[in-house]
């Protein structure tokens, strides 16, 4: 079997990344990650999700936006790109037919909530909506099935994370979510 050619190197080349970046809002995943293999199992639920549900006066800290009498629309703490949301309800299943027929309908109304809000808030030009199911299909919480939407705008993924390998989040989750909760403030308003 054939070898690809080694990459080229030499003392002419670029570096291959940035020497650093700095961004300091991710040592908190970092260290949730590591307690979370060292550390005796949290006195919550086991999922985020379950815990933010059942702590509605967290809701601010916890950054949920919408809460409604099924679940929850929230941002992502790690979020892929600014704006990204979390769709959950308050009921945990690890599998979409774990849900009853009702169930998975709320589930999708919440989700049609959070495309909406996401579009009055930050006007992308695209969202990527999906569920991932299972670790395997790279879910942080396998036992809480839960939907992500990703607002994107085209030239999102621009040369830092072609060169540098990584994604720049250009606004603080605390701007993101007063700027989603004013635009619920409004869209609640108005429908009156």
């Amino acid at each position: 079997m054939d070898q690809p050619p080694p990459a080229p190197s030499g003392p002419n080349l670029p570096p291959a990344g940035p020497p650093a970046l700095q961004a300091p809002w991710r040592i908190g995943y970092l260290e949730d990650e590591s307690a979370a293999h060292s550390a005796p199992p949290p006195s919550g639920s086991g999922s985020f999700l379950r815990d933010y549900w059942l702590n509605p006066a967290g809701d601010e800290s916890n950054l949920v936006i919408v809460r409604t009498g099924e679940g929850l629309i929230l941002l992502n703490r790690y979020p892929y790109a600014n704006g990204h949301l979390l769709v959950a309800l308050g009921e945990p299943r690890p599998t979409l037919m774990d849900y009853d027929p009702a169930q998975r309908a709320a589930l999708w109304r919440l989700v049609d909530l959070a495309s909406e809000l996401m579009q009055a808030a930050l006007n992308p030009q695209g969202i990527n909506i999906g569920v991932n199911q299972g670790r395997a299909a790279g879910a942080g919480v396998p036992q809480h099935l839960h939907a992500h939407l990703v607002p994107r705008w085209s030239g999102d993924v621009n040369f830092m994370a072609v060169v540098g390998q990584v994604r720049v989040i250009p606004a603080a989750l605390e701007h993101a979510a007063r700027r989603y909760r004013a635009t619920w403030a409004l869209m609640r308003e108005r429908a009156g």
